[in-house]
């Protein structure tokens, strides 16, 4: 037995001495090609430097050449420093870890072994693949459950393989440290490792711990939507963003500068802002649903998500009942009503005259309206019927100025010399007054007559149908699909994928608009039914898009594991979910903390000791997690005046790192290596708790109180 050991040691050491050399050679290549990358741009910025100044210089005087040479020459030559500068990025990122793990496979062409990075290196002289991408087909092998038989989907087709060996690498500051061979899913050193990290930091590292239900989302099918119901931690955000990563890297030409990202906040926006370009992918819109349609609607006042919130949280009433009749399918059914009455009553059709001659009459454009052009929106409909009224009216008016012009010329062929130097400018005066009643009635068909033809504003519309209440964001989403389905509006830039976070939150018309807006057929929809704060009658849209969206080829997937929070953080969340259980990966810490506290200079006191201690032990993101403004700022007053923390109280601000006091609907998504929850929730806001303790990754403190002074 003893013999034995040893000899596995020492095999052990022989690999590791092995794996070493092989890091060596693939250090060295990086270092050769950063350099070279670095005398390219070089090359580069002279070649454009001197191509602008004699260009410059020789056309200095001709606006047009200038022109002309920006718009070709440059392009090309700045399209080109972009990727050399990209390749320099990735280079430099390589050279402090160039790969994480080796796959060994037999195929058809024999055996092979691939190591695998968070980008790919091409050997300069072999044009062999070094380092193979983490989204590159074959990767997918790494991620594979399993040692024996695997298939892949290459852009050839289905491969099957057999996957002989799978081997994980630590590298850090371009030393190998740790190496792990494994047949099943990522060791758990390696995954311990990497969750016992600092929040920022875990969220670049996934690449290297992506699970085989995690990649099997990931490397899904570009087209149709994959819907994720994912409890919190089990990294639904993080998959969504690789997906976007791996699309782009497989269908580049497909999706570059045409995948849009809507998040639940803006601070949410800024956090998750670095992940891709880590990734090497930086053309991504990223934005919020609320910024996506006041971008496109001229709103002048919507209420701000803040206020939004605080009303939500206070659970006004009516303000409650408003959401959850906007939220519900008969909302979709009475917008819909609404359109369809105006098809009936918006226009009160009349013939129309030029002077007494009728050049269209109202069973004409009645036809034009609900027939003809049926199949086009209502006010693009008008818009047309207008064109073609213009069209006749236009006519009429040239027969009735040639007309008159004509009768001029003949009047004055009729008479004499004599007579036209007596009467020739009263027959001028005439002929230019006939066409001037002319134009007048031209006008004032267009001005007057056809009135009943003019469109009304959409949100004037909406503003009645809504009883001019103030609006809310709510009332984007209607607004929005008045303009779709009245104005035939369409988003302006093409979208070919689209990924939507905490999709629990979405109303039905919001999917239906986003569709309908873009006509993108993938999606990647990612959320979590036990995190929904906003108030709905019926099931979230999410879970019912089959009948929202049926055009849309839908596949839904569970994530149950949560790979964020500790057993002990995710035990004492779970106590507030009625259904399914979160189920937490194997990584114990430190006990939850639970008190009660009856005074604010108590629970002053106690926060400002956990946050000593915690800084101590070396934790980077701290965040007191409140219940809504009023407790954040009265909390952030009285912290603020013995030691500085940031208040988060808008949502414009950013967090990086550092203690952070919040209320909890700016903390949706986002997670911290500790927090302190302070619990004055009302008894029915289990959900609100649950979301508020699954911030943690590390340590919560839980400090219940029923007021704050």
């Amino acid at each position: 037995m003893y013999r034995d050991d040893l000899k596995k040691e020492l095999e052990k050491e022989v690999e590791l001495d092995l794996e070493r050399e092989k890091l060596k050679e693939v250090l060295k290549e990086i270092e050769v090609q950063i350099l070279e990358y670095i005398e390219s741009r070089k090359k580069v910025i002279d070649y454009i430097l001197k191509l602008r100044e004699k260009n410059l210089e020789q056309y200095e005087d001709d606006e047009d050449k200038v022109i002309e040479y920006f718009n070709h020459e440059m392009y090309e030559k700045e399209e080109q420093y972009r990727l050399v500068n990209k390749s320099i990025k990735e280079l430099t990122i390589l050279s402090n870890s160039p790969y994480f793990g080796k796959v060994k496979f037999q195929d058809e062409y024999g055996e092979e072994e691939i190591y695998i990075g968070r980008f790919g290196v091409t050997g300069r002289k072999s044009y062999e693949p070094i380092v193979i991408d983490w989204r590159s087909p074959v990767s997918s092998l790494f991620y594979a459950g399993k040692l024996g038989t695997v298939k892949y989907t290459s852009p050839m087709g289905e491969v099957e393989t057999e996957v002989l060996s799978k081997r994980q690498f630590i590298i850090k500051k371009s030393n190998l440290v740790g190496m792990f061979d494994s047949s099943i899913d990522v060791k758990d050193e390696i995954l311990q490792m990497v969750l016992s990290k600092n929040a920022g930091e875990k969220l670049k590292d996934i690449v290297m711990t992506i699970q085989k239900e995690q990649d099997n989302l990931i490397r899904q099918p570009r087209t149709g939507a994959i819907v994720v119901n994912g409890v919190a931690g089990s990294g639904k955000t993080t998959i969504a963003l690789h997906r976007v990563a791996y699309l782009l890297y497989n269908y580049r030409k497909v999706l570059q500068g045409k995948v849009l990202i809507l998040g639940p906040n803006s601070i949410f926006i800024d956090y998750i802002s670095l992940v891709l370009p880590s990734l090497g992918e930086e053309k991504v819109t990223q934005t919020t649903f609320r910024e996506f349609a006041e971008d496109i609607l001229n709103v002048p006042y919507i209420m701000d998500f803040k206020d939004y919130m605080e009303k939500v949280l206070s659970h006004q009433k009516d303000f409650s009942e408003e959401i959850k009749y906007k939220g519900s399918l008969q909302y979709v059914q009475d917008i819909d009503n609404f359109i369809g009455s105006l098809e009936k009553d918006c226009f009160k059709i009349e013939d129309v005259f030029f002077y007494d001659k009728l050049i269209m009459s109202g069973e004409d454009i009645d036809k034009m309206l609900n027939y003809y052009f049926k199949d086009m929106p209502l006010f693009k409909r008008s818009a047309r019927i207008k064109r073609v009224i213009y069209s006749k009216v236009r006519d009429e008016r040239n027969r009735l100025i040639i007309s008159i012009q004509k009768e001029y010329e003949n009047k004055v062929k009729s008479l004499t010399e004599s007579e036209l130097n007596d009467c020739g400018n009263e027959l001028e005066y005439k002929r230019r007054n006939g066409i001037r009643d002319v134009i007048k009635e031209v006008i004032n068909i267009k001005k007057n007559k056809l009135i009943w033809l003019k469109n009304p504003d959409v949100i004037t519309l909406y503003n009645d149908f809504n009883g001019n209440k103030l609006l809310i964001y709510d009332d984007l989403a209607p607004i929005l699909y008045l303009k779709i389905k009245l104005e035939g509006l369409r988003y302006r830039d093409e979208v070919r994928h689209i990924v939507i976070d905490e999709a629990q939150d979405y109303s039905p018309l919001q999917f239906r608009v986003i569709y309908e807006l873009t006509k993108c057929k993938s999606f990647t929809i990612v959320g979590d039914t036990n995190q929904k704060i906003i108030f709905s009658k019926e099931t979230p849209a999410v879970e019912k898009l089959e009948n929202i969206l049926p055009d849309l080829e839908i596949k839904r997937f569970s994530l149950n594991k949560s790979y964020r929070s500790t057993n002990e953080i995710i035990d004492y969340a779970n106590k507030y979910l009625e259904g399914d259980k979160t189920v937490p990966l194997v990584r114990s810490g430190k006990k939850v903390v639970e008190k009660r506290v009856d005074n604010s200079k108590e629970l002053v006191d106690k926060i400002l000791d956990n946050v000593v201690e915690l800084k101590e032990r070396g934790y980077e993101s701290i965040a007191i997690i409140c219940r809504d403004l009023k407790d954040t700022e009265a909390i952030g007053n009285l912290i603020k005046a013995r030691i500085h923390i940031n208040v988060l109280d808008r949502e414009d601000m950013i967090y990086s790192s550092g203690e952070v006091i919040l209320p909890s609907y700016f903390a949706k998504g986002l997670e911290f290596d500790a927090v302190i929850m302070i619990d004055t929730c009302e008894k029915n806001e289990n959900t609100l708790k649950y979301i508020m303790a699954t911030r943690a990754l590390h340590e919560l403190y839980v400090y219940k109180t029923s007021s704050i002074n």
